[in-house]
């Protein structure tokens, strides 16, 4: 990939960010109709992709939500297929640029650069509302409302990549107490894939796509109990898809912090999550 287009990536990056940290802001219920320009932003830039698009709205409270669903070409029609997603909502008082601004920046660049390739594995795109409390972990969660109408409707999620915060680094990595010992890197500037024991070929399958980009650092953990024993492990939409059945994985720069800047400094992940994804789909009978 040349200098020409990893700049047109990186600018590509920034407008998206900056259309959803910037202009639009906070993206909570308490924030007047800001998720619905969010999620009104994520459906055009799916239609540009050339993606046919829906949208899952539900009532929460007294307004409705939606996830905003992008389908490539090759999963129309599919009842099974992979999801690449990330959540569009943001912490109370926070603009979200890096939570999580950052990841739906590379799901829409990912999106956009996969929807002419001839990809063998049928995928959908998912943007996700209401990951962040109150709403987390009950049956109001954008992604819990996703993977119940998979079940409804007899589709067969094949295997969920969840992007998180992938614009923030850290000098310094603090890992959970029970992580510390696996001897991971003291700098929080690599790549994490999470998994659970039951999406441990399809995490597998993944992480050789990974490294193949020796460019990017990547680490991987995969945790018994659906990570249970490690709360810290839960805390994105990938537990949705843990807590029915279904093989998922957490992707994320790790550190965790509070701070949610408007900066993006790690824009090169894109285009190696985008030639990881290429090089997974090639080898996804591994993950099937």
């Amino acid at each position: 990939m040349g200098g020409r287009d990893l700049e047109t990536i990186r600018d590509s990056l920034r407008e998206h960010v900056n259309a959803l940290a910037v202009d639009i802001g906070p993206r909570t219920p308490l924030n007047d109709n800001s998720l619905v320009r969010a999620a009104n932003y994520i459906h055009s830039v799916f239609e540009d992709a050339g993606l046919s698009v829906t949208e899952q709205a539900y009532q929460y409270y007294a307004q409705w939500v939606t996830n905003v669903i992008g389908t490539h070409r090759k999963a129309a029609g599919a009842s099974a297929y992979y999801v690449v997603g990330a959540h569009y909502d943001t912490v109370r008082g926070t603009r979200g640029a890096d939570d999580n601004a950052s990841a739906v920046a590379v799901m829409l660049e990912l999106a956009q650069r996969l929807s002419y390739k001839r990809l063998k594995a049928p995928v959908l795109f998912a943007a996700f509302t209401l990951e962040e409390p109150p709403a987390y972990l009950t049956g109001h969660q954008g992604s819990r409302i996703f993977v119940r109408n998979c079940q409804t409707s007899g589709d067969r999620v094949l295997g969920a990549i969840i992007l998180e915060m992938v614009g923030y680094t850290a000098p310094r990595q603090h890992y959970p107490y029970l992580a510390r010992w696996p001897g991971y890197p003291a700098e929080g500037n690599f790549i994490g894939i999470i998994a659970n024991w039951r999406s441990w070929r399809f995490g597998r399958a993944v992480l050789r796509g990974f490294r193949k980009n020796t460019d990017l650092p990547v680490e991987s953990l995969f945790l018994p109990f659906n990570g249970r024993l490690l709360p810290e492990t839960r805390l994105s939409d990938h537990a949705s898809f843990w807590d029915a059945g279904l093989p998922g994985l957490w992707s994320r720069i790790p550190p965790s912090s509070a701070i949610r800047t408007i900066t993006f400094p790690a824009t090169r992940l894109t285009p190696l999550i985008s030639h990881s994804w290429l090089s997974w789909s090639k080898a996804r009978t591994c993950a099937a």
